[in-house]
């Protein structure tokens, strides 16, 4: 295609133009149905149609990039910082660059070229001839895949995570429930001596995390939810989807 593309120009688009490529030896043969004679192509020619190539090439890495990581929305991928583009980071996770725009950034956090980095990738698309992939670190499933890679009770699906607050670099609090009642949800996740919730933290640069256990109920959801302070009352306002809590004042800090 890229021979035909330069060969036109001293041909012109009606004669037809057949190449003929021996991926062996290199050899390459161009025949016409008009006898155009020998033709010398120049410098030019062959300039156009080195464009033509690495254009095509771009054009296939990109599908190839897009085909594999368009369906990975949601997945944890470790990456490395390459640069920083006023406030938003490029990093390499393997055979495509990504990017964590300022605002999928957790305030504070600081990284250089070289650090290595987790994210989850929130979109994948196509702009301008090239695909774009960003990266989150401030969505609450951060939290949800490190529990699945550091807790193989979690990820075996032994401990759900049936919700999950979260203020990025402040507090993550998560609500959990154990399918097994042999197996104690809240312990599973933290770990023996804290390893497991350890890991996490460091991960999240000593973001504080509280795990829950979950509740069907609502009253008994929101005291575990607010533990470690102790509620002087509880009001639902089930309508209105609010709830009133009164502590005492040495408890509202907490």
């Amino acid at each position: 295609a890229a021979i035909q593309k330069a060969v036109e120009p001293k041909l012109g688009k009606d004669v037809p133009i057949h190449c003929k490529l021996d991926r062996a030896s290199g050899q390459l043969n161009v025949t016409s149905d008009v006898d155009t004679g020998t033709i010398d192509l120049g410098r030019i020619a062959a300039q156009t149609a080195k464009q033509v190539i690495i254009q095509s090439l771009r054009e296939a890495e990109n599908q190839a990039i897009f085909a594999e990581y368009h369906d990975r929305v949601g997945v944890l991928v470790l990456g490395t910082v390459q640069r920083i583009e006023g406030g938003t980071l490029v990093v390499n996770i393997g055979k495509a660059e990504a990017i964590i725009p300022r605002a999928e950034r957790v305030k504070g956090e600081m990284y250089s070229p070289g650090d290595r980095i987790r994210g989850i990738i929130t979109e994948v698309k196509q702009v301008a001839g090239r695909v774009r992939i960003l990266l989150s670190r401030v969505t609450p499933d951060l939290v949800r895949n490190l529990f699945e890679l550091e807790v193989p009770e979690v990820a075996d699906g032994v401990i759900e995570i049936r919700r999950i607050a979260r203020e990025p670099g402040y507090r993550t609090k998560i609500a959990v429930f154990s399918n097994d009642q042999r197996v104690d949800c809240v312990g599973a996740c933290v770990g023996i001596r804290g390893t497991r919730i350890k890991a996490i933290t460091d991960e999240l640069n000593g973001e504080k995390i509280d795990i829950i256990r979950w509740s069907e109920s609502d009253e008994d959801l929101i005291t575990n939810a607010l533990r470690p302070a102790q509620l002087a009352s509880l009001q639902l306002d089930r309508e209105r989807k609010v709830v009133r809590v009164v502590v005492p004042d040495d408890q509202l800090a907490l």
